[in-house]
């Protein structure tokens, strides 16, 4: 039944086929409008939940929830910019402050709210806004590769998501997201031109455009390597090649900017290490590749009283298993090589400069376009039950980091 009002002619309704002659637009929307008044009246009983004991308080309303956390960084970083001097600890350190947040976002929320009622209704509007494009995108970037309703029911699965509330908070994630899935639908479509201007968005929108950088390296080298079945014209090599670069200039553009304006070479990367010393007693001063995630082993397995040796067992465990999947898992090998090449890059970035903790769950959404392989089976059981799960996930996460949300492993 639930495929049927998906794509069936014959769905129920007045006319016979009026979802599938409805623009595909059309049809997203309403999914895409639907899940959002889901996450709307998870917000409204998280809000009710919401006690004293919460980090919200027992007053806590959607908007409250909405513009809490990251959402109060970048209303603060459009109000008041980036600091020309880092605000420093008792002993010395650089505190968390708005170098860690990019501009895009925040500026753009300010301008948006100038006619359209300040800033949080701004930033919510564009969250939600470009969550639906990317919705469109996506299926657009599916439908290269699967049937529509495989297309359309990773849609739903991503549009009901367990992060999905970040379609509906202060949050950058979702105009990431838009601007990702075109420049991966791009380079799928194998049209590099409006990367140029994609990937400086991109870059200055949300960390992670290093992991793209990555991905076109990669990208080109299969290019190359299947030239015989694939031509590969020298223009598509000089684009690879200079995209690939502009990524990386953009990349460690932002650390420069900050360097520049503060007159310290290393603000950006002491405000990022600010925020690990939440979980690691021992101040951190210094950068190291991989690092954070082996701490982090360390850190939660000892603190689960399983041993730091457990820990890095299961780290290991964790990236030989991550490989495995993107290799030989037959449901995301249907999703064809640029995908699975993204989704290895970023998960080696994230490996490589963050520390896990509880917002790793809202890091990982980068890597949507895999809703598609939990899509392919065609069981109608097995769809709805993937969409089940979506929603209590959604639902576990709203509870836990908003109506709940007390101590240090409660961060969204």
């Amino acid at each position: 039944m639930a495929d049927e009002l998906l794509t069936s002619p014959h769905a129920p309704g007045k006319g016979e086929g009026w979802w599938r002659r409805a623009p595909i637009a059309a049809r997203i929307g309403i999914l895409y409008g639907a899940s959002r008044i889901v996450t709307t009246l998870f917000f409204v009983a998280a809000a009710a939940i919401s006690g004293e004991g919460s980090r919200f308080g027992a007053g806590a309303t959607i908007g409250s929830l909405a513009m809490g956390w990251d959402a109060q960084w970048y209303w603060f970083v459009a109000e008041n910019g980036y600091p020309s001097e880092l605000p420093l600890t008792d002993d010395g350190l650089v505190r968390e402050n708005q170098w860690a947040f990019m501009p895009v976002y925040a500026y753009l929320a300010k301008a948006i709210g100038l006619p359209f009622g300040g800033w949080p209704v701004a930033a919510i509007l564009i969250s939600i806004v470009a969550g639906y494009l990317a919705c469109l995108v996506l299926y657009r970037m599916l439908r290269l590769r699967v049937d529509e309703t495989t297309a359309l029911w990773a849609v739903v699965f991503f549009a009901s998501a367990p992060l999905a509330a970040i379609f509906q908070i202060g949050y950058a994630e979702s105009l990431f997201l838009l601007w990702l899935f075109l420049a991966l639908f791009l380079v799928m479509r194998r049209r590099y031109a409006w990367l140029y201007l994609l990937i400086p968005l991109m870059g200055f929108t949300r960390p992670g455009v290093l992991a793209f950088a990555l991905f076109l390296g990669l990208h080109g080298i299969h290019r190359w390597s299947t030239r015989r079945t694939e031509a590969l014209p020298a223009r598509d090599i000089v684009h690879i090649v200079a995209l690939g670069a502009l990524a990386v200039a953009v990349g460690f553009s932002w650390q420069i900017i900050a360097g520049i304006v503060t007159g310290d070479p290393g603000a950006y990367l002491a405000t990022e290490l600010a925020w690990r010393r939440n979980w690691i007693a021992e101040p951190v001063t210094s950068f190291f590749p991989f690092d954070g995630f082996i701490a982090g082993a360390e850190f939660w397995f000892t603190t689960w009283g399983l041993g730091a040796v457990a820990g890095y067992v299961a780290l290991g465990l964790l990236v030989v298993g991550l490989t495995a999947l993107l290799l030989f898992e037959p449901h995301v090998k249907r999703l064809g090589v640029d995908v699975r090449l993204w989704s290895a890059s970023y998960l080696l970035y994230l490996l490589a400069v963050f520390f896990p903790q509880s917002s790793t769950f809202r890091l990982l959404v980068p890597l949507s376009p895999l809703w598609g392989a939990a899509a392919v089976p065609k069981s109608t059981l097995w769809r709805t039950g993937v969409l089940a799960a979506c929603l209590v996930g959604q639902w576990w996460w709203i509870l836990n980091m908003y109506a709940l949300g007390n101590t240090y492993w409660q961060i969204p």
